[in-house]
């Protein structure tokens, strides 16, 4: 949990894993009720990456005048495997945190530390900084031993969303994300999601798929084993392709509670596909997460 704990604090989800720090606004979507969120942690987990912004780009449909300042801070925990392909679960705890100046700039334990550097009424586009916390051997001594670390690393993050209409409120988001060291490689998302029925305005959910893709560089360092490695672990040596990773869906919810403060819910489900879902290390193809977190907006 940290050194594990100080070192793995950013993959709770409250996203990323699994936090939402949300706008707390509520907007009627053909009578239903829908807020604004983000999810949390820069590090590979079942989450969808939708799941780090969720409700964002609807804000400003339902309300035009966003506030200068919009901060929230929380809690978390998470239930998640110990790396991607694991069979083996564990709980963590982390902060969330969510900082927005208007609709330009954000500080965001999801979405990282950047800007929106072109938008409309219905889309945006933003550049940001991100972290990769990697992979430790001792994630879990029984299968990862000998197949030494994936250091942390910074990335950038290029994404774009576009909502279709305010009658027909379904979110298209797509991102690519470049690291360098740890992984150093390129990974990209394409997702959707919309506010589901059943939503108020205490209480609203969204759901939707997401599909993410890879370079070899990226597959490699996750899924594939080396010669050194496969020297000093019991795996035999294996190539991991570029293209699909994995496939999955995910839901995001929000309560509301009190005037300041609220509660999320994040859970996804993610398959493993292509090289990775047939790397030697993926003992089980199909993982899930799930996380809640208690949150206060100033």
């Amino acid at each position: 949990m940290l050194n594990s704990r100080r070192k793995r604090i950013g993959k709770i989800r409250n996203k990323q894993t699994g936090i939402a720090a949300t706008s707390l606004v509520a907007i009627p979507i053909g009578g239903l009720a829908a807020l604004p969120g983000g999810a949390s942690a820069q590090t590979p987990s079942p989450l969808g990456e939708w799941q780090y912004s969720v409700g964002i780009p609807l804000q400003k449909m339902w309300q035009p005048n966003i506030p200068d300042w919009q901060v929230r801070v929380g809690a978390a925990t998470s239930f998640q495997p110990r790396y991607e392909g694991s069979e083996r679960y564990h709980l963590m705890a982390g902060p969330s945190i969510d900082v927005r100046y208007k609709d330009l700039f954000f500080l965001s334990s999801g979405e990282g530390f950047g800007g929106n550097f072109a938008q409309g009424e219905n889309w945006r586009a933003s550049l940001a900084v991100v972290y990769d916390l990697g992979r430790r051997a001792h994630d879990d001594p029984q299968e990862l031993n000998g197949l030494g670390n994936i250091n942390p690393a910074p990335g950038l993050k290029l994404s774009g969303e576009y909502v279709v209409s305010r009658d027909f409120p379904l979110v298209l988001r797509a991102d690519v994300r470049r690291y360098f060291g740890g992984s150093n490689g390129w990974i990209g998302d394409l997702g959707a999601y919309m506010p589901m029925p059943g939503s108020s305005k205490k209480f609203f959910w969204f759901a939707g798929p997401n599909v993410t893709l890879a370079d070899s560089t990226y597959m490699n360092s996750w899924f594939g084993v080396n010669q050194n490695q496969a020297a000093h672990s019991n795996y035999s040596q294996y190539h991991a392709s570029a293209g699909f990773k994995s496939v999955g869906f995910g839901i995001s919810a929000v309560w509301l509670f009190d005037k300041h403060w609220f509660a999320t819910a994040d859970g996804a489900f993610q398959q493993l596909v292509g090289s990775a879902g047939n790397s030697p290390i993926t003992h089980r193809k199909g993982n899930g997460v799930a996380d809640v977190s208690i949150n206060y907006r100033f």
